[in-house]
């Protein structure tokens, strides 16, 4: 009787705590999500980055995408992105709002150097190259910049640079993004010794 008992807590115990899982990774699970959604829905936040709203449109981690990522990127007047760049191609599409791309196509050397400057305005589209750092700014003082973007490889992993002149080894990795780390845990750490 006392086995059995034993046995019946052990069943309950167990489906207690697979319910806690199934719970806590609901939030990052694509199963009973909707295959046409309102886009004004989908949650927007600005992890921490003032003047910046970001929405998933459709992702790796939270959408299940193998190949490409989708972002709506709303930028403030005045805001923009850290210097950045990664191992994958980029597309935007400019929807309202005007702003300039720096772009370092000379990357290869040992750090950006010298970024060239293009003006972006509605309608404009423009790709970013494998790994040539970058930034967007919103130099509109009255209008947001927002974009829609496209990229390939996902989740991305980002090295963000503290300017044009910092050397690549110096980049700081962020993986995985801020949009992602709820979601996608990083891999553990080797021990080095």
């Amino acid at each position: 009787m006392a086995d059995r008992l034993l046995f019946h807590l052990f069943i309950l115990g167990s489906l207690s705590f697979s319910a806690i899982i199934i719970s806590e990774a609901s939030q990052c699970s694509i199963n009973g999500l909707p295959l046409v959604r309102n886009i004004s829905e989908i949650p927007q936040d600005n992890y921490g980055r003032g003047g910046l709203s970001h929405s998933t449109v459709a992702g790796s981690v939270l959408h299940g995408m193998k190949e490409v990522e989708v972002w709506l990127q709303t930028y403030a007047p005045g805001s923009r992105t850290p210097i950045h760049r990664h191992s994958c191609e980029e597309v935007f599409v400019v929807l309202k709002g005007s702003g300039t791309l720096y772009l370092a196509p000379s990357s290869h050397m040992k750090y950006p150097g010298n970024p060239q400057e293009f003006s972006i305005f509605p309608n404009s589209t423009f790709n970013v190259p494998v790994n040539d750092a970058h930034q967007i700014a919103n130099t509109d003082e009255r209008e947001d910049l927002q974009v829609l973007v496209m990229i390939s490889r996902p989740p991305v992993k980002v090295f963000i640079y503290a300017d044009w002149f910092m050397p690549h080894t110096a980049s700081k990795l962020k993986f995985p993004y801020y949009w992602d780390e709820q979601c996608l845990q990083p891999p553990p750490q080797k021990d080095e010794l």
